[in-house]
């Protein structure tokens, strides 16, 4: 039954239901989707902050659900670091001692956690700050001493709760991009949450849909935009430009060349095929190796963007 009638006949409500999904060692995996689809509750019990009536929840292998109390503090605070919309930094600790809080909940000797958290710190562009207290720092600064605290631990799982949706677009997305490099030095495993499709487009290796607390649709970036699973979630992507999400393979038509054509693969992006166009090429092969997979046109690409411009 869906959310309404769940309601309606036992007072209960549906937080997350049928929502089945992995997530690869160093991928960051989205988790989009309206105020009340369920995202939030689904990241919330992979660490068991919320108690799931059913289902299962294995991280690397192991049973969260078989866990003692012991067994799942260590896990959170040593295995998974959480990073919310709201920082709930200590008033009274400078900076340097929230960031090292994790550290000190694990007992680690002080001066591995004043390095933990100077490295930690200087990682999110904080360098120097570790002896101010969160009153004297902006929201976004604050921002980033929430990521720097969950990264002084060195979990292998980041849980990041719409992390940066408080902020103002500018320093948003300033953080998603300092986000992206660091999550490319460190390669933690990052399960994110957001409401925003941009920002989900932007962060995802995959992305995965949810409505009132099921999946709509898991896939790439450019899948969920191109080839929507739902009338839902082509109802959802319907605002965006197919055309930055354009490879070869989208345009390309059966046939071979002419005569001499520029060679590209099948994931060259839209751009460099208009490049090639402007240089004055009047067709192109799009080639796996050896092989011809298909040729493109001018008219062909001509064509893809007006399909685009018309559904926009």
């Amino acid at each position: 039954m869906d959310k309404d009638e769940a309601f309606k006949r036992f007072g209960c409500v549906i937080g997350v239901a049928d929502a089945s999904f992995s997530v690869n060692r160093g991928e960051v995996f989205c988790i989009m989707g309206l105020s009340g689809s369920g995202k939030s509750t689904i990241i919330r019990h992979v660490n068991r902050l919320i108690e799931p009536t059913d289902g299962q929840i294995h991280v690397e292998g192991r049973d969260v659900m078989s866990l003692n109390a012991g067994d799942l503090r260590d896990l959170r605070a040593r295995k998974i670091g959480m990073v919310f919309q709201h920082m709930a930094l200590w008033p009274h600790k400078t900076i340097a001692a929230n960031v090292a809080f994790g550290l000190e909940v694990q007992k680690r000797p002080l001066e591995q956690r004043k390095a933990a958290a100077d490295a930690a710190l200087t990682k999110v562009g904080l360098a120097g700050w570790g002896a101010r207290y969160p009153d004297e720092l902006s929201g976004g600064m604050q921002q980033r001493v929430g990521l720097a605290r969950a990264l002084a631990a060195d979990p292998d799982i980041l849980l990041m709760d719409e992390p940066f949706s408080a902020l103002d677009p500018l320093i948003r997305n300033d953080l998603q991009d300092e986000f992206l490099k660091l999550s490319r030095e460190v390669k933690k495993t990052t399960l994110f949450i957001t409401h925003d499709l941009d920002e989900a487009m932007k962060m995802g290796n995959r992305i995965a849909i949810m409505k009132d607390g099921r999946i709509e649709q898991t896939d790439r970036p450019e899948n969920i935009v191109l080839r929507p699973a739902t009338d839902y979630v082509a109802r959802f992507v319907s605002s965006i430009s197919t055309l930055k999400y354009i490879s070869a393979s989208e345009i390309m038509t059966a046939g071979k060349t002419a005569g001499d054509a520029a060679e590209f693969g099948p994931s060259t992006p839209l751009p460099v095929l208009l490049q090639a166009f402007s240089d004055g090429a009047s067709e192109l092969a799009i080639k796996d190796g050896d092989a011809t997979l298909g040729i493109i046109r001018a008219s062909d690409v001509l064509d893809r963007i007006k399909e685009d411009l018309s559904r926009v």
